[in-house]
């Protein structure tokens, strides 16, 4: 069963829309991979599309949604740290990645950011394949 996993911070202009490159990547196999974010913004940030591309996933295609251009139910919810509150979206496991914004910096930034979510994503993948985060039993991970 292919989970639906969504990322989601302010633009969706740079580090959700890395994390959705990144699922369908290296998750395609588990994920429908959505990114979106809670205020209008009218590109992905250039160096985020160049950063990405330096390790072969193509984001030129991709363009700024809003929360309300996902599925209205997901398995995860991933918010990247945006001290933003997100409406809420029906979800089986939800958490957030604590991620610094690199817009504005340098490209070196864009690289750290790309990077740390790359391990992120590797780390999430390895629980869902370990059964540790799978739809019938998200809900018990987090406590609820």
């Amino acid at each position: 069963m292919t989970m639906k996993i969504a990322f989601v911070c302010t633009h969706n202009s740079c580090r959700s829309q890395m994390a959705e490159g990144w699922a369908e990547k290296l998750g395609g196999h588990l994920f429908e991979a959505y990114s979106a974010g809670t205020e209008a913004y009218p590109e992905v940030k250039p160096l985020a599309v160049a950063v990405m591309r330096e390790v072969g996933v193509d984001l030129s295609g991709h363009h700024p949604k809003l929360i309300t251009d996902i599925p209205e139910s997901l398995d995860v919810l991933v918010t990247m740290g945006c001290n933003v509150v997100c409406p809420y979206v029906p979800n089986r496991h939800q958490e957030d990645w604590g991620l610094e914004d690199p817009s504005g910096g340098p490209i070196e930034g864009f690289r750290e950011t790309r990077d740390l979510i790359r391990e992120k994503m590797l780390d999430l993948i390895q629980r869902i394949e370990k059964g540790d985060l799978k739809p019938d039993n998200a809900l018990n991970l987090n406590g609820k």
